[in-house]
């Protein structure tokens, strides 16, 4: 018989509230109730109340993104279709999108935003890992940041999106990365041309940059 962890106890129970309540205190006192989990070990476990569930609802997300990555064959697409894939792996592990309108309610709140961003940064990193990126010059900064849009443009279009099979938010995702590979390929170019060849000075001090924790060089950023 398997046992069951407590937190995820805590979380399916929240997730039965979060529609009506949000992530609050009433969400958490209910999933408290409903899990028969002892009021002292959830405390203990989400000091911050349902905002702890709510992190820990976007982290199973992101486990359950890299779990189908894993199972799915992606070896015939390019590395581009490969992110997007990720995205949209992403959003299909959604059990529940109210539960994610809501928590982008909560983390619009200033005493969270932090929280949000670290939460969307961690997302986008464990896409690049996913695909193997082991980039540890300023390419490892603007990988993240640049996917860190793509993807929170793509979730608000999709918390509104009610096409079928939610196509419409698929092609957003398609548009949104066809425009960084445009400005990859803008941005090469430069690099070939006559100025960007007398810049290469001050572009190779920025390349040397190296991000905190990173690993070895992987070169190009969004390749097709």
């Amino acid at each position: 018989m398997s046992v069951v962890d407590p937190k995820d106890a805590l979380l399916d129970a929240a997730l039965m509230h979060v529609a009506f309540d949000g992530w609050s205190d009433a969400t958490f006192e209910a999933a408290i109730a409903d899990s028969d989990v002892e009021s002292a070990l959830a405390h203990a476990l989400c000091p911050r109340g349902a905002v702890d569930l709510a992190v820990a609802y976007h982290k199973r997300g992101d486990a359950m993104m890299l779990a189908r990555f894993e199972a799915e064959d992606v070896s015939e697409l390019r590395y581009s279709e490969k992110v997007a894939a990720l995205v949209r792996f992403r959003l299909e592990a959604v059990e529940d999108k109210e539960a994610v309108r809501r928590g982008t309610t909560l983390f619009a709140l200033p005493q969270y935003t932090t929280t949000g961003a670290q939460l969307v940064w961690g997302t986008c990193d464990a896409i690049w890992n996913a695909l193997g990126d082991t980039s540890d010059d300023v390419n490892w900064y603007t990988k993240r940041v640049t996917l860190s849009a793509v993807y929170t443009s793509t979730v608000l279009y999709w918390l509104g999106d009610e096409s079928e099979g939610q196509g419409d938010t698929w092609a957003f995702l398609d548009r949104r990365i066809e425009n960084v590979m445009q400005f990859e390929k803008v941005k090469a170019s430069f690099r070939k041309s006559a100025f960007g060849k007398l810049m290469e000075g001050p572009l190779s001090m920025l390349d040397g940059i190296k991000a905190p924790g990173a690993k070895n060089d992987m070169p190009g950023q969004w390749r097709g």
